[in-house]
């Protein structure tokens, strides 16, 4: 526990502001951000305007959006962890294998962080890459991963999360989210069938350290057009598991 005397309450708040920004809200009114963090307007605009003096931000006289500096701060952060490195070139292995995007991905609460992506196709309408964020609850990287925790936290991720359907075939219920994460905790995997995107299938397996230890989710994404997701399994698993298994011998 930090000591209230070494707690920067004012870089807090900035930080706030920063984690306003996302794919669906790339441009906020100082209102918005207001709003979305539960400051008033002068510090929310104190805190904007901070960030356009920095050149973390641009501001067009109504709107704010983030300028490609702040990747620094991500992309640093990236870079500092040996995981991506150490996984991109078995994912660079199993799309040539496979023919599919492949993925790793962390647990950030109630969000996966990509940290290493291989993209064979686009299949989704957004694009990926280290640092995309989806929500846990809907993907198969994110089910992977909650299935992983104990239950009782996984349950409180799952209550935080926006359970908002994505498309007409999202799990908004908690119950059978939960119900659908003993299943994969029950079999090793996880498959998605359209749930994030229409369009879009896939299919993901844990990745574990030399401890034993779930450290991120390894997957694979697949055009519905190109396998139902009956046959996801069968056609996939088997290159998952040697890339799990290989990975699992190098990861600390």
């Amino acid at each position: 526990m930090v000591h209230r005397t070494d707690f920067i309450a004012s870089f807090a708040k900035g930080l706030r502001v920063l984690e306003c920004f996302r794919a669906e809200t790339p441009r906020q009114s100082v209102s918005e951000i207001a709003a979305a963090t539960g400051l008033d307007r002068a510090t929310a605009r104190r805190c904007l305007l901070t960030l356009t003096e920095l050149g973390y931000a641009e501001y067009d006289g109504k709107y704010f959006q983030l300028t490609p500096r702040v990747l620094r701060l991500g992309m640093g952060a990236l870079a500092a962890l040996p995981l991506p490195q150490i996984v991109q070139p078995w994912l660079d292995q199993l799309s040539a294998r496979t023919g599919q995007s492949s993925s790793v991905s962390i647990l950030d609460e109630t969000e996966i962080v990509y940290i290493a992506r291989s993209a064979a196709t686009r299949i989704m309408s957004i694009g990926l890459m280290p640092g995309s964020r989806l929500p846990a609850h809907c993907t198969s990287m994110g089910r992977v991963l909650l299935s992983a925790l104990p239950e009782e936290e996984a349950l409180k991720w799952v209550d935080l999360s926006d359970l908002a359907p994505r498309t007409m075939r999202s799990r908004t219920d908690p119950d059978a989210i939960m119900a659908e994460l003993a299943v994969v905790r029950a079999q090793g995997y996880s498959v998605i069938d359209q749930e994030v995107e229409i369009g879009l299938r896939s299919i993901a397996v844990p990745l574990y350290d030399i401890r034993g230890r779930v450290v991120a989710a390894l997957n694979l994404g697949i055009a519905a057009s190109d396998a139902p997701a009956s046959e996801l399994a069968e056609r996939f698993i088997a290159p998952l598991r040697e890339a799990q298994s290989g990975l699992r011998r190098v990861l600390q």
